[in-house]
């Protein structure tokens, strides 16, 4: 890859885009970071503290991106309800594309999620869309702060002349820490948790989760296919969900996640029983656990999103997806998913945030 390319990732510090930028440095681009604090990134060539729902700082922090070809959005900002989740998300890509007029942008790229498909949420799962989820379905009535990105999307890529991807993970999975939305880390600090006190390893969603097919994204996958988008003839203009390329059971998986941990799976009970609800003792156990086996000092409300795993798992429809627009584009990269969990769980034992 030239030097000409250069990619400016927008939420670098996040699951999506942290991936996305060490895979495009690999890849031989320059990578622009862009996150609300300074921070120092091994990956990024040059990084941008810049605040997005603030116009005027973007606009004079975005001076520093005035070379970037190709553009990875790649974070949002949760609001008290969807009507504040379209407004401020929106104001946000706006902001940024604003503070691009000068830049030479070939293509701009916009993760989203199958909210898409599911609903916002303030109307989470109240339909029942078919599965696996199409691309081609069209748009939810109601507010939905993914179809307002992508109206942004669609207007600055009309009036400056860029192409445009979307991409539509499902469930995320990778190494980050401070993530709101890291099933991964989350059930590594669960199984720790339920190692340590003794208490039964149980699944927390619901029936409909425990026993439909489900798949999840590999953000490894994920920044892949990003990276592929965005070089490819004709992937241009196009939706793209993004999934690892294998199904599973939650009955399944949830007995190979205990194997890893060395734990016996507990009996399902027939119904929810939310982490959230669960875990409300963690933060005092995960002190014991920290000085118990030395790990470092991080707050468990900083690795576990105990909110975000119950809504996924606790979802009451079958929930998995298509890759036609990809697959028929040559799009062929896979990830096995027990190994997407179990090299999270890995990293986190190598650094000494939960114990070995």
């Amino acid at each position: 890859m030239t030097k000409e390319n250069i990619a400016l990732i927008v939420g670098a510090t996040g699951l999506s885009g942290s991936y996305t930028a060490q895979h495009l440095k690999a890849e031989g681009w320059t990578v622009v970071t862009l996150s609300r604090s300074a921070v120092d990134l091994p990956w990024s060539d040059r990084h941008i503290a810049a605040d997005l729902e603030d116009a005027q700082a973007s606009l004079a922090a975005l001076k520093a991106a005035s070379d970037v070809t190709h553009v990875f959005f790649c974070t949002w900002s949760r609001q008290k309800d969807e009507a504040e989740n379209v407004r401020v998300n929106a104001l946000m890509i706006r902001n940024l594309f604003e503070g691009l007029s000068g830049a030479p942008i070939n293509h701009a790229a916009l993760v989203t999620g199958l909210k898409h498909y599911l609903g916002s949420f303030d109307d989470y799962a109240k339909v029942k869309p078919y599965t696996p989820f199409l691309e081609s379905s069209p748009r939810l009535p109601g507010l939905n702060f993914y179809y307002a990105q992508e109206d942004v999307l669609f207007e600055f890529a009309a009036k400056r002349g860029f192409t445009w991807t979307v991409h539509r993970p499902h469930t995320m999975i990778g190494f980050a820490i401070g993530n709101a939305m890291n099933m991964a880390v989350t059930l590594a600090v669960y199984a720790s948790i339920c190692k340590h006190t003794g208490r039964p390893f149980l699944f927390p969603g619901s029936p409909e989760q425990y026993g439909a097919v489900a798949d999840v994204t590999d953000a490894r996958i994920l920044a892949k296919q990003l990276h592929w988008a965005a070089v490819t003839e004709g992937a241009q203009n196009t939706p793209f969900n993004t999934v690892n390329g294998d199904l599973f059971r939650w009955t399944w998986l949830w007995a190979q996640i205990a194997g890893y941990f060395g734990l016996e799976v507990a009996e399902y009970p027939g119904h929810p029983v939310p982490l959230e609800t669960q875990m409300a003792d963690a933060p005092a156990l995960w002190a014991e656990i920290t000085a118990k086996h030395g790990l470092q000092e991080i707050a468990v409300g900083k690795l576990a999103s105990w909110w975000h795993s119950d809504a996924d798992l606790g979802r009451t429809l079958e929930c998995f997806t298509d890759m036609t627009n990809s697959r028929t584009l040559g799009f062929a990269a896979y990830q096995q998913t027990t190994h997407s969990f179990f090299d999270v769980f890995d990293t986190l034992r190598a650094q000494r945030i939960i114990p070995s």
